[in-house]
């Protein structure tokens, strides 16, 4: 009965394991040795064989936390920013007798799991960057607003557009709600959010431009928009100056207050413009911007949008008295819209960017040029 019991294998190890070998004489050992080559004639073979050895290796079937982790495993694409390591199972070593140890050295990475990657992470890398990451994969990190913020700017601007012919105060309403959104967004587009006393200040000073404008009025509109500008940078100055954060902190905020303040204090420059050529910038900027959200080429909607812009520019110019210097001011006016527009798409911007930033700096940026042009050709 006891040569029988030696001649089978041991239930949960490799085939023709006797974890009792090592209680035996020498001699019994040596006589059960070469009865397990007999039989089974072709195990010493195997054994000879470094690979082949691998399948009479002791195998764990129980439920451990390794093969847990295992089977909880991410896919490769979750796996695609870890270095890459090499993983060779050392070569198994045998005793006297030929029989493999009872630890088994480490199984190679099973069929269809990611080899060559570090170990898995269930939480993934959490220090890449969306932007980092499309950089990574080949894939380009800026996304336009899309179609919906065009829409909203679309909407805005034709605001702008009737409003400048009913009158100033009429005018304010839609340039209070831009220069709002503008402030908004350009904090959140440099990732500073929340930001309620920056955003509180820049909106602020475009207020106070407007209610200086409104007073001086249209001729002293430089005058009133630039030192509006002054004072608010001093006043921008003075806050960080107060500030305990650390100075790299510091300088990030001035310069995102700075910005965010002037561009919504230069949107100002829609009420200092000649009423005519608000209407037909504005006009201009929304068929540019709803011209660049259609799924073209990047260089096929920029030519469109120009062109369709200057379209707009004549026909509403014919409208007004600019006529056909029209299609002049809403090219110039699309041109700064477009840049507006490539700004708040830059480095994988948020939703929340999209609907402000998105939406307001293609407008605000072309205040500039409907001021300047719009009192050239008139």
């Amino acid at each position: 009965m006891s040569e029988a019991m030696s001649n089978q294998p041991y239930e949960g190890y490799g085939e023709g394991y006797d974890p009792y070998a090592q209680q035996q004489q020498p001699q019994q050992a040596q006589q059960q040795a070469q009865q397990q080559a007999q039989a089974w004639p072709g195990q010493q073979q195997a054994y000879d064989d470094p690979q082949a050895a691998q399948q009479y290796t002791q195998q764990w079937q129980g439920q451990t936390w390794d093969t847990q982790v295992q089977q909880s495993r991410p896919s490769a694409s979750d796996l695609a920013y870890f270095p890459p390591q090499n993983y060779q199972a050392p070569a198994p070593s045998y005793d006297s007798y030929g029989q493999a140890p009872a630890t088994a050295p480490p199984a190679p990475p099973a069929t269809g799991e990611a080899v060559g990657y570090g170990p898995p992470s269930l939480a993934g890398n959490a220090r890449i960057t969306d932007a980092q990451r499309a950089r990574l994969e080949g894939r380009s990190p800026i996304i336009e607003p899309g179609m919906q913020p065009a829409g909203l700017t679309a909407l805005l601007a034709l605001l702008l557009s009737v409003t400048a012919q009913i009158g100033s105060y009429a005018l304010v309403v839609p340039l209070v709600v831009l220069q709002a959104v503008t402030a908004a967004g350009w904090f959140r587009l440099n990732g500073m959010w929340p930001a309620r006393q920056g955003i509180a200040l820049a909106f602020a000073g475009a207020l106070v431009a407007d209610v200086a404008l409104l007073a001086a009025g249209r001729d002293n509109g430089p005058a009133a928009i630039l030192g509006t500008l002054g004072v608010w940078v001093l006043l921008s100055l003075v806050m960080q100056l107060r500030s305990h954060a650390d100075p790299d902190t510091r300088i990030t905020s001035l310069m995102a207050t700075v910005a965010s303040a002037a561009l919504a204090i230069v949107a100002t420059g829609h009420l200092a413009a000649d009423p005519d050529a608000v209407t037909v910038g504005a006009a201009a900027v929304a068929v540019a911007i709803l011209a660049r959200a259609l799924p073209l080429p990047t260089v096929a909607s920029v030519v469109v949008s120009l062109l369709a812009a200057a379209g707009a520019g004549i026909a509403v110019g014919g409208m007004t008295g600019l006529g056909a210097k029209g299609a002049l001011l809403g090219a110039v006016a699309a041109v700064c819209a477009l840049i507006g527009h490539r700004v708040a798409s830059y480095d994988y911007p948020s939703r929340f960017v999209h609907f402000t930033a998105g939406v307001a700096l293609p407008l605000a940026a072309a205040a500039p040029a409907v001021y300047v042009l719009g009192r050239a050709l008139a």
